[in-house]
């Protein structure tokens, strides 16, 4: 088969991730809920799914930071997507969850933050080609993307490199000013 071969060549996870996609294999997505919405995040940027914890609020942040806590000896911020997304906390549920992400910060450097959401328990394989790009595009939310439909469920997808595109999120995370 090709694909041993061609890994060897290009070496590393990126170009495995890279070929993947062009022949059209399936991803891994989380689904999750803001209120009684389904949304989606392919799973290859998370790190981990951890219950809710006690946070820290740090206040004069926008209020959809829903604080701060300890994670392995890091301070992380957490991003709560309910609030982001339609304007209301999450509510506590026994499925509500921290999804650990890593993203890359505008010098380059891997970082990592925690995304809660409600609802966290279930999981969908798809391809590239099966997420519909609906053409709606939305300013204040740039992170919103194609969507997929799946037994008469309609699945909005995130795009995690796009949801601090936002300057005034970069910086939120980075600790920089502007």
């Amino acid at each position: 088969m090709l694909f041993p071969d061609i890994c060897d060549r290009l070496m590393g996870f990126h170009a495995i991730m890279i070929f993947a996609a062009t022949m059209g294999l399936r991803m891994l997505m989380l689904l999750f809920y803001v209120k009684s919405e389904l949304y989606a995040i392919e799973s290859s940027s998370i790190v981990a799914i951890i219950p809710k914890v006690s946070l820290r609020k740090v206040h004069h942040l926008p209020e959809y930071v829903a604080g701060i806590f300890n994670y392995r000896g890091t301070i992380l911020p957490v991003i709560d997507l309910c609030h982001l997304i339609q304007g209301s906390p999450s509510h506590s549920h026994l499925s509500t969850r921290i999804m650990i992400v890593n993203y890359t910060s505008p010098d380059g450097t891997l970082k990592q933050l925690g995304l809660m959401a409600e609802r966290v328990t279930e999981t969908l394989n798809r391809s590239e080609d099966e997420i519909v790009d609906l053409g709606v595009r939305v300013d204040a939310a740039p992170y919103l993307s194609g969507t997929i439909i799946d037994s008469n469920r309609i699945i909005q997808c995130i795009k995690l490199e796009c949801l601090f595109s936002d300057p005034r999120h970069t910086n939120l995370l980075t600790g920089s000013e502007n």
